[in-house]
């Protein structure tokens, strides 16, 4: 199975990349600003757009399970609601975004 664990500067992991499109470079110094945030989001909207698919809406959901929360994702592209197939410890949330992004490119046959 492939990795689905986003780099550490919190740029989307590969199947992110592959259901939204390359992230861009991060800032000088490792950080990520708000110019790159939003020109992320454009480069995203424009490769869903050329594949004929409406942008992902990524949702965040929790479960409380005894003393702590689980957290998951799903993904909306075109009609289809997406959920991701595994429950996370909350640092690890992008890796529900990331779960939910690789179900979704094999539900849509990527």
């Amino acid at each position: 199975m492939a990795s689905t664990v986003a780099s550490s500067e919190g740029r989307p992991g590969p199947w992110q990349e592959k259901l939204e499109g390359p992230a861009p470079a991060p800032a000088r110094g490792g950080s990520t600003t708000g110019a790159v945030d939003r020109m992320w989001l454009t480069r995203r909207t424009e490769h869903c757009r050329a594949a004929q698919l409406s942008p992902p809406v990524w949702n965040i959901i929790s479960d409380r399970r005894g003393g702590r929360t689980a957290w998951s994702s799903t993904v909306t592209v075109g009609n289809q609601n997406i959920p991701a197939r595994y429950w996370y410890d909350g640092q690890y949330l992008h890796n529900a975004k990331e779960d939910a992004a690789e179900v979704a490119l094999q539900k849509l046959g990527f």
